[in-house]
Formats: structure tokens, sequence, C-alpha cells
């Protein structure tokens, strides 16, 4: 889970030109792909796969089961919610206060979970809804793990389903959340309609500046824009939207359990000037909750000796969503950090 800040653009930020992620052909000769995968998570933190292998079908069928539901009345929705944490949520977030200008389902990818909440959330045809989102979710899980074991390959690592396995565990304590950004129309209640429109409203802030804590998460979009990650402190690039293609970046527990060597970048969302609202389905494939998380021997050496201790996910999780988005910047290491006094 990750939680949102009202904060708009700060003084100093600077907000520079969409830049083109790495987009990586999971077609590729395997040792190929993994290595432009770990060139990518060194570099970006993000990067794009096409040839990607999750059917069509069953993205359109969630694209259209979510538009759906965002389309209904405000009080029907609220039937859904609020969000503690599972359920539909508008504008508040998270359990500190944090806000965005979104709305969202945010639901456990658990099939009973599912079924459960699915009751509220599609009261017409609340089978339809589940089967659809299982059906995604079990696409995007195959596809995360496909992408996981082509990192580890890329590392070298001697266990390849090292990263893959702690997904796939059946008390997986993964996520999957729907966000509904405001378009255009809503962006123009208070300001002059005769003047042009920037891309962006800064000031208006969709998703506050966060990294994903979980191990990694798979984002598919429309074709409206918003993403922006910050590769340097205070320097936000706008990520060019795509979709026909799934945006993966890297999380907290994939950077501590690769020493550092994947960054967890820093992203957000920013409301767009457009005549269309954009629409965004992420997968945020985490471990257990009693999972330890350590780094693997292959990624330690004498020039990079152990930054993290090992910590389980249950850990990490209760002291990261203990703070508000604004706080968690330094969140990982300094939680996280390996006692000098515990040899490699």
């Amino acid at each position: 889970m990750v939680l949102a800040t009202p904060n708009p653009i700060l003084r100093g930020e600077k907000v520079e030109a969409n830049i083109e992620l790495p987009t990586i052909d999971l077609l590729g000769e395997r040792s190929e792909v993994s290595r432009q995968i770990v060139k990518a998570c060194e570099e970006f933190g993000f990067f794009k796969v096409v040839n990607h292998g999750v059917p069509h079908d069953i993205i359109s069928k969630m694209e259209e089961e979510s538009l759906s539901f965002f389309s209904k009345p405000e009080a029907q929705k609220q039937l859904a919610g609020p969000a503690k944490p599972f359920g539909y949520g508008c504008k508040t977030i998270g359990f500190n206060g944090d806000m965005g200008e979104v709305e969202y389902i945010l639901l456990n990818t658990h099939p009973l979970s599912i079924a459960h909440h699915s009751k509220t959330i599609s009261s017409n045809n609340p089978t339809k809804f589940s089967f659809t989102v299982s059906w995604y979710i079990e696409a995007v899980k195959g596809l995360a793990c496909e992408i996981l074991d082509l990192m580890a390959d890329g590392l070298r690592v001697s266990d390849t389903k090292l990263f893959s396995r702690l997904i796939k565990d059946s008390d997986s304590d993964s996520l999957f959340r729907l966000n509904h950004y405001p378009n255009n129309d809503y962006c123009s209640k208070d300001r002059d309609t005769s003047s042009p429109l920037p891309p962006y409203d800064h000031s208006r802030v969709g998703f506050g500046e966060h990294s994903d804590p979980q191990i990694l998460t798979l984002l598919r979009s429309n074709d409206v824009g918003g993403l922006q990650i910050s590769l340097d402190d205070n320097v936000w690039v706008p990520v060019a939207p795509d979709p026909t293609a799934f945006c993966v970046n890297v999380g907290d527990v994939l950077q501590a359990m690769t020493n550092g060597r994947f960054v967890s970048v820093r992203h957000r969302a920013i409301v767009t000037n457009s005549h269309k609202s954009r629409l965004s389905m992420a997968y945020f494939a985490a471990p257990a909750l009693n999972a330890l998380i350590s780094v693997p021997k292959e990624v330690v050496t004498a020039e990079k000796p152990r930054l993290y201790r090992p910590f389980t996910w249950a850990e990490y999780k209760r002291t990261t969503y203990s703070l508000r988005l604004g706080d968690t910047r330094l969140n990982l290491f300094r939680i996280c950090k390996d006692d000098p006094q515990v040899s490699n």
C-alpha cells in the first residue's frame, strides 16, 4: 500500500521534459532481456515491458469494470467504502492524514477477500466483477514472477526463484489498486476557461510523492499522462503514457534484497489538464507478513558489503505505514540499515 500527501510543487522543485523509460521486449533472448532489466533497475528503478503475455481481453474487461464503477453516482460508490483498508476511498488515503485528488478501490489479492468486497463494489453483478479481478490478478502475478526470475538470472543469484517464491506464497500480502483521477472538467471549475491549459496542473497532486514498499509494482494505465518520477532530489520527470505496455517499478523490499543495487524511486501522479480522466491499475507484489527479507550472498562483496539487516515484511510494513508519506524518503535505510557488528 502507498500513501499520498497533498503537497503542491515545492519551492525549488524542477519539472523536466518527458523521458522515455527503457522498453523491454520479453520475447527477446533471455540473457539479453535479463541484462536489460538489471540495467533499467539500476539506472531508473522503472521500465516498461511489451510482449508481456497478459491477454488483451483480460485487460479490457478489467478496464471496463473499473470505469463502470467509477462512473456511478457518488452515493452509490460510497456504499463500497470507506477503505479500511479495503474497498472504495476518495481523496482521503491511508490513516495518517494523507490526501490526493484521486478516487480508488483497494483490494487484497486473495480470492475470498475479492469476492467479499465485490458484493458492495458491484451489487448488480458481483460475480462478474470478482472473476474479472481474479483473472487479471492471476495474469499480472504470472508476469511479475517471470520478471523477478529474469532479475535473479541477471544478478546471477543461484536460486533463480528466490524473488518470485515470495509472492507465490499462499499468504502473500499483495495488493491490487484501481486509481481514477479527475479530468479537465473537474479541474476547470475554479479557473478562467478562456486561458490555455498547461499539460499538467502542478498545484493538484493526484497521488503524492512516495516509493512503493513492496517487492515490485506492475502498473497499467490508459493514454492519459500524470505519472512523474524523481531520479534526483527536487527534479521531477513526467513519464509518457503507453497503454500498450506495463510499467514496472522496483519496490523498497527489492532494493533491500539487491543490497541497494536496484533503486526504489520516488514517484507521484499529477492531475493532467485533459478532457479524459486517468485510470491506472496497480498490482503490488508483496511477500507474506512473516517472510524474512535478507540479502542473497551473490550481491554482497568486499566492495559492496551488506547494507540491510534481515527483517520481516510485517516489521517493515508496520513502520512504513505508521508514517506520513513525506516522512518516508529514507525510511528503508533508516529502519533496516545493517548493524556493522554483524558479519557479512
